[in-house]
């Protein structure tokens, strides 16, 4: 069942975001990690806000494992992020 991530990092800035994913090689056209079916990152009032689709759970523990956590810690984003995962029951695609 695909799920629906959303990863709040307070204290987090789009800089650092910019920098993980130079360390994940997800820049310039990169391929998305298997199993990752839609991302999307913001700025918030007090960090950023990454938000996922992945095709299974599983998938998204083991990116978050060996690729969010260490990461983001080298780059100094503050602690772990606040972490919602839901269910999808539904997606819809723009044309």
């Amino acid at each position: 069942m695909a799920i629906g991530v959303v990863m709040e990092f307070p204290g987090g800035t789009l800089d650092q975001y910019d920098q993980v994913m130079e360390l994940m090689e997800l820049t310039d056209g990169a391929t998305a990690p298997e199993g990752l079916l839609f991302h999307w990152v913001a700025a918030t009032e007090d960090g950023i806000r990454v938000t996922d689709v992945w095709e299974e759970r599983a998938q998204f523990d083991r990116f978050a494992e060996e690729q969010i956590g260490p990461f983001t810690q080298q780059v100094g984003v503050p602690g772990p992020p606040r972490m919602d995962v839901f269910g999808v029951h539904n997606t819809l695609a723009g044309r």
